[in-house]
């Protein structure tokens, strides 16, 4: 039987630069190492921090507990810890073309 996985086994940090207010979630795109993410929720109250993890978990194919803020709360600067990926496989989820609605 093989070892258990460890729980941070394939886990990583990803740097984000949080737009609130926008008029929808979407990915803008890459600057330098961290993802432009804009998310429709005001930044009142960490609704937009909420919205945040749940876009992103949503677009990783993840469930929602597996992407938390790390630091950067109160910042549009935020790291993100994202269990259940390691960092290559978020870059490669987040390169393939969105899904025609």
């Amino acid at each position: 039987m093989p070892p258990a996985p460890t729980p941070l086994a394939d886990s990583c940090k990803l740097a984000i630069k949080a737009i609130p207010n926008a008029p929808r979630n979407e990915v803008a795109g890459w600057l330098g190492d961290a993802l432009k993410v804009k998310v429709h929720a005001p930044a009142l109250e960490g609704r937009a921090n909420d919205e945040l993890c749940e876009f992103i978990a949503a677009t990783l194919g993840l469930p929602r507990r597996a992407v938390v803020v790390a630091t950067g709360e109160k910042s549009r600067q935020k790291l993100l810890q994202i269990t259940g990926l390691t960092l290559d496989a978020v870059k490669s989820r987040l390169a393939r073309p969105a899904k025609p609605a």
